[in-house]
């Protein structure tokens, strides 16, 4: 903030707000300048300018402490990926599920492990692992992690006719697996749908989220039903 009330996201970058005259009204809530901040904020924060180094393009972390939110870009306002050389290890625990809506001849077909191209389940198993493994490629902010645990299971829910995917991977690193898990499953949920799609092209995926997470920075985290 400079002397006159504005708000600058960056010493090298011009006033983008000011708050001086929302401050001097007595009846100025706390929530009001706090959205006033993140309108601010992220509606600024791309187009941050950075002095240059002759050797090197000098990138910026933005917290915004509002959110506890990290942005990470170049100069140019391009993305890269955040820097964690100096975060701790620490071992990290990511579940995700995910759901694949069937035909009852497809559902029998694959409990029975007769589908024309052979045992779906363990082909989506094994798929969904080698996704996991490979997350660093597919998702182009991620970090290549060495994995210590990576698991994915199935269950048959009858009632529905869907089959259900759950993935766990574990680590100990400096970043979360939350990404490796998603992968997971949405691999071994696709795989399933293209040994069955010759029998019918009407499934359907559905419910792919994160269920829990352990480690890091951000702490824990459990799904909670809306």
């Amino acid at each position: 903030m400079t002397s006159t009330g504005g708000i600058k996201p960056c010493l090298y970058y011009e006033e983008a707000g000011n708050l001086r005259d929302l401050l001097r009204k007595a009846e100025t809530s706390d929530e009001e300048i706090k959205q006033v901040l993140k309108e601010i904020i992220y509606k600024n924060h791309r187009h941050i300018i950075l002095k240059k180094s002759r050797q090197t393009a000098r990138c910026i972390q933005l917290e915004d402490k509002i959110n506890g939110r990290i942005f990470t870009f170049d100069q140019h306002g391009n993305a890269v990926m955040i820097d964690v050389t100096k975060k701790k290890e620490t071992t990290r625990t990511a579940i995700a599920q995910g759901k694949i809506k069937v035909n009852d001849e497809i559902f029998e077909k694959v409990k029975e492990g007769s589908m024309a191209k052979g045992d779906v389940l363990g082909t989506a198993r094994i798929a969904g692992i080698m996704a996991a493994k490979k997350t660093f490629e597919l998702i182009p902010m991620c970090h290549l992690l060495m994995l210590t645990k990576c698991k994915v299971d199935f269950e048959m829910l009858e009632e529905t006719k869907e089959i259900k995917a759950v993935c766990l991977v574990k680590t100990t690193g400096k970043t979360g697996v939350e990404m490796e898990a998603l992968t997971g499953v949405q691999i071994a949920l696709l795989t399933i749908y293209d040994m069955c799609k010759a029998i019918d092209k009407h499934m359907v995926m559905s419910e792919i989220h994160l269920v829990e997470k352990t480690g890091g920075k951000s702490g824990d985290f459990v799904w909670k039903e809306s």
